[in-house]
């Protein structure tokens, strides 16, 4: 019990913290860590002691791990300039600058100062993708963020570690390049074998249980092994884990992938919480023993105060000056605008590697140590506390805010489209085979509007209307259908009358149709006209068609609604104007269907939207959004 209750108390604070915050609006880390705090001195709690192993090898690969699953490889090579210049060059510049500072000021050595270095350097990639996502920054900025968090630790621990060796031998630069080189080059080789063997186990593995549970090894499968030979856990870890991302679809079966998914996404919750939980519990202790030591809390307080300062200053001028370089020796052909280096030199929450960084330094051989760790504690907390409470504004003020979800909408109806288009061109080449070649024309059919039923979802996502859309019109009497459903099978299973594993799979396939239409809704819920819906930059087609139609001055035949659903008395849910005659029809999620009918009879190539905010255009001829 004396070690149980502990841990259920913890994941217990954990979790109505995390809903508290959720519910007032605030960020979970900084709730977290400040009712650690308040607890820490509480009557009965005692003194708490979070062991640095505890977190480097229990916390740290999982997070790393559960976190780089879902980084886009694609991403990183984008943007691995920016990635290299935070989680490295920043990294050692933070390290070195604050070592000069705290040699010049502490009574330390340098080897001391720069250990100290090391271990404030690295923010935190929890606390700062958990703000940003809260106040909505921009999905590059926040990648960006989340790639620099990946690679950061591996450079402070690193980093700390020459420092915490020169303290107890001599080091030569020589030495400290090669350490570095080892712990690099050793820990992306670890990270591919590691990938190559877990890949070779889960393509051969077919069971979804099978599959979760090795996912769950995972991370250790590649951190121990590059620890043992001295090299980054934390690459290794990173490595495998973005490679069996990008490699999932290929070597994982759908419901491994769901299973997976669903599961890492409660661990992860768990423990990038708790372990703020934890930063906060350690306050009394921390500060009990700055108080009994030589120099005392006045004297530390103001180190620890003037390092915070150091540290929050020295983020936004290098990331400033490095977007401004790139721009001007072009040498970047994407640097960071200078908002955008603005509000990511103000993203520089630290989290727990710093405070379990300070636990590695050994005792006895590290002066003044308690000092050190007050130090970490005091950065830790007022970038949570001061960058945490203010990032919101500073983006605001550097205006720049979250992916307009309608963009997000619009690339969705492109790109499933596209893929719906494909999925049909497999049908009738299949329907070739003269196995399938007598297959009855309603499945045919049934296969093609099943295809239709889904790009019209994602077209019913755009625009305004108080009419009702097919989809969703069959979200809505479905779930009614599955209530009543749910309610005759459960009403079956109090009977006794059919064996519970029969009930158990229907209920269960229940649950996930209804689950998929729940996470539908709430993902559209999300739409909203904030500023005209333009086709992002990125995903905008150039066809021929699209060029000509640029320049089209058709006018509105209507300005009433879709023509054929006037004349017919239909009702339509989005308006499209064709650009070469002015004629407006109705979308194809709309059930006329009228602005595809105009196409097919006269083959003019482009309609525009002709709802309000919207000012994109689509080339029906080769699929593409202008």
């Amino acid at each position: 019990m004396h070690v149980a209750l502990p841990i259920v108390l913890l994941v217990a604070t954990t979790i109505l913290g995390s809903l508290v915050a959720r519910r007032v609006g605030l960020s979970g880390p900084l709730l977290l860590t400040a009712v650690g705090v308040a607890l820490s001195y509480a009557p009965g709690v005692g003194e708490v002691h979070l062991d640095s192993e505890v977190v480097l090898l229990g916390f740290l690969p999982p997070l790393l791990y559960a976190t780089a699953l879902r980084i886009s490889l694609v991403d990183l090579r984008r943007d691995v300039y920016q990635i290299i210049q935070l989680s490295v060059l920043l990294v050692l510049f933070t390290a070195i600058v604050v070592g000069l500072v705290s040699w010049w000021l502490m009574p330390i050595g340098f080897a001391a100062a720069l250990a100290l270095g090391g271990v404030v350097a690295p923010p935190d990639a929890v606390a700062a993708t958990a703000v940003a996502r809260r106040i909505g920054l921009p999905r590059r900025l926040v990648a960006v963020l989340e790639g620099e968090s990946l690679f950061n630790d591996a450079t402070a621990l690193v980093t700390v570690s020459t420092a915490t060796l020169a303290l107890q031998q001599s080091v030569t630069p020589l030495s400290v390049g090669v350490d570095f080189l080892v712990a690099t080059v050793g820990g992306i080789a670890i990270g591919v074998v590691a990938f190559l063997v877990m890949a070779f186990i889960q393509k051969h593995v077919k069971d979804t249980p099978t599959s979760v549970a090795l996912s769950f090894i995972s991370p250790w499968v590649a951190f121990l092994p590059a620890e043992e030979i001295h090299s980054s856990g934390v690459i290794a870890v990173v490595v495998m884990a973005v490679l069996l991302g990008y490699k999932a679809p290929y070597i994982q079966t759908a419901q491994a992938r769901v299973s997976e998914r669903m599961n890492w996404d409660s661990v992860q919750f768990i423990l990038e919480n708790m372990v703020f939980l934890l930063i906060g519990l350690q306050a009394a202790t921390i500060i009990t023993d700055v108080i009994e030591s030589d120099i005392g809390l006045a004297r530390t307080s103001a180190y620890a105060l003037t390092v915070l300062a150091t540290v929050m200053f020295i983020r936004p001028v290098f990331i400033i000056f490095a977007a401004w370089l790139g721009r001007v020796a072009r040498w970047d052909s994407r640097p960071l605008s200078l908002r955008e280096g603005a509000v990511a030199g103000w993203a520089g929450m630290r989290g727990v590697v710093t405070l379990a960084a300070a636990f590695l330094l050994p005792e006895g051989a590290t002066p003044h140590r308690e000092t050190l760790i007050f130090i970490a504690l005091t950065v830790t907390i007022g970038t949570l506390v001061l960058q945490g409470f203010t990032l919101g504004t500073v983006a605001k003020a550097m205006k720049l805010h979250a992916p307009d979800p309608r963009e997000d909408a619009l690339a969705a109806a492109q790109v499933v489209q596209a893929s719906i288009d494909a999925g049909e061109v497999a049908m009738h080449k299949a329907l070739e085979d003269p196995r399938l070649a007598d297959t009855p024309e309603p499945i045919v059919k049934s296969l093609e509007k099943q295809g239709m039923r889904r790009a019209n979802l994602m077209w019913e996502r755009l625009g305004s209307s108080d009419v009702l859309g097919p989809t969703q019109q069959y979200r809505e009497i479905r779930q009614q259908m599955l209530a009543a459903e749910r309610n005759k099978v459960l009403e079956m299973r109090d009977h006794g009358l059919v064996d519970h594993e029969v009930i158990d799979n229907i209920l269960f396939q229940l649950d996930i149709e209804e689950s998929m239409i729940l996470t539908a809704e709430d993902r559209d819920a999300v739409l909203g006209e904030t500023r005209p819906l333009l086709t992002p930059e990125g995903r905008r087609g150039d066809c021929e068609h699209l060029v000509e139609a640029a320049d089209s001055s058709a006018a509105p035949q209507s300005h009433e609604g879709c023509q054929t659903c006037l004349e017919q008395g239909m009702k339509w849910l989005h308006l499209r104007m064709c650009t070469a005659c002015g004629f407006v029809g109705c979308c194809d999620s709309s059930p006329g269907a009228h602005a595809s009918a105009h196409f097919r009879d006269t083959a003019h190539p482009v309609m525009r939207s002709f709802e309000p905010g919207e000012a994109w255009r689509w080339c029906f001829v080769d699929g593409l959004p202008g």
